[in-house]
């Protein structure tokens, strides 16, 4: 997977060594990155994003200490092997959205939304064949197909 397909912003709230750790956790557990499989040099990131390269080492270090990434001689980091026979279970991948539903949460009340309208639009968007969001969640799929 090449650092074209990562999405890193400056103007989030999230730190940016955390996005690319909450993103390299969903890849995983989605079965976008599959078991050694090489990440992007700590180079290219911090180049394509513009960002500091210890920045992009924290990150990769944070993931290696957890067991999701292994470090490589001559290849840099690559996806570890998972632990169980199925990878993450649906509960575990559900608490991968955990902090992002937070802020939709935190955003829904700041506008003074009900929990109800917001949930419909959330499975509206969802089931939506129709949404930017949706369509480029399933083209990368497509190129590397999840297992389970």
């Amino acid at each position: 997977m090449d650092a074209s397909q990562w999405q890193v912003s400056g103007t989030s709230p999230v730190p940016i060594y955390r996005q690319i750790t909450e993103q390299v956790r969903r890849f995983v557990a989605a079965g976008q990155l599959q078991v050694g499989e090489q990440l992007p040099s700590v180079r290219a990131m911090a180049a394509r994003f513009g960002i500091n390269p210890m920045t992009v080492s924290r990150a990769y270090a944070a993931l290696c200490e957890e067991g999701v990434l292994l470090r490589r001689r001559g290849a840099g980091m690559v996806v570890a092997p998972r632990t169980g026979k199925a990878g993450l279970t649906a509960e575990a991948r559900l608490r991968l959205l955990e902090a992002k539903l937070q802020e939709v949460i935190c955003e829904a009340n700041d506008l003074g939304l009900a929990a109800g309208p917001v949930c419909e639009r959330l499975h509206a968007l969802f089931l939506s064949p129709a949404s930017p969001t949706v369509a480029a969640s399933r083209r990368r799929r497509r190129v590397a197909p999840t297992q389970g």
